[in-house]
């Protein structure tokens, strides 16, 4: 089973550091419900590892639908004041996601392991993932602050210190004008079918206001179910020293 339920410790809690590697989630509680505590959250966590932190963003949801599996990852650089400036990045290597307000009813979250949900596929579908260049957000161009230039990438790659990514994006097509466009997209569509398939029996687990949820982004998808009522989060996506 390649679904993950993330151990909950207080976020001072020097194990948290351990679990996460470990499984590649972990859940931490202790901290104000406020968006400043997912950069405490951070620093306990990565210490002098910590690299880069993007701008924190809130999601407010009412009665909203399922979020399917997703890696935390975008390709978002803005000029401000005639200085490009990033704000997302393509391989942030962690995110936080502390819910701030719990539903009525729904919104659980589930999570899994990706590198060894990709390693369980078919021999044909697994080499297109790790060999075949794809436009990783092609399907989102026209979106202000997207570049113009297409981000070139493939689902599973390796960082320059041998890291894996296994990537999940709803944006991904074909490279423009791609000779083997045809055959991409066949095996987008395979991709998309077998983690459509894989989620309906993930173990869930529910979040409290104020939990932290931290899961190393190159390893695990994650998602919630569908809620009723209101629901916030505050999420914060970042870059440590293992990233390169």
């Amino acid at each position: 089973m390649t679904g993950i339920v993330p151990d909950r410790v207080d976020a001072a809690d020097p194990r948290a550091r351990r679990l996460l590697a470990e499984a590649g989630a972990v859940v931490l509680s202790g901290l104000p419900a406020v968006p400043d505590s997912l950069t405490v959250a951070a620093a306990l966590l990565f210490g002098t590892r910590l690299r880069e932190l993007y701008p924190h963003r809130t999601r407010h949801s009412v009665d909203g639908g399922l979020v399917p599996l997703h890696a935390d990852s975008f390709d978002v650089v803005v000029d401000v004041a005639g200085t490009p400036t990033r704000r997302r990045h393509p391989d942030e290597d962690h995110v936080l996601v502390m819910l701030a307000r719990q539903a009525p009813s729904g919104g659980e979250s589930f999570a899994l392991d990706a590198h060894a949900f990709t390693d369980s596929l078919p021999p044909d579908l697994r080499a297109f993932l790790a060999d075949s260049d794809v436009d990783l957000y092609g399907r989102w161009a026209g979106t202000r602050g997207l570049p113009a230039t297409p981000r070139v990438g493939r689902h599973i790659e390796h960082t320059r210190t041998g890291r894996r990514i296994t990537r999940r994006t709803d944006g991904a097509v074909p490279l423009h004008r791609d000779p083997d466009a045809e055959r991409v997209t066949a095996m987008l569509a395979r991709f998309d079918d077998a983690v459509a398939r894989v989620h309906p029996a993930l173990p869930r687990f529910t979040l409290e206001e104020g939990d932290i949820l931290v899961l190393d982004n190159y390893r695990c998808w994650h998602g919630r179910d569908p809620h009723t009522g209101e629901r916030t989060t505050h999420i914060q996506t970042l870059r440590t020293a293992d990233a390169g």
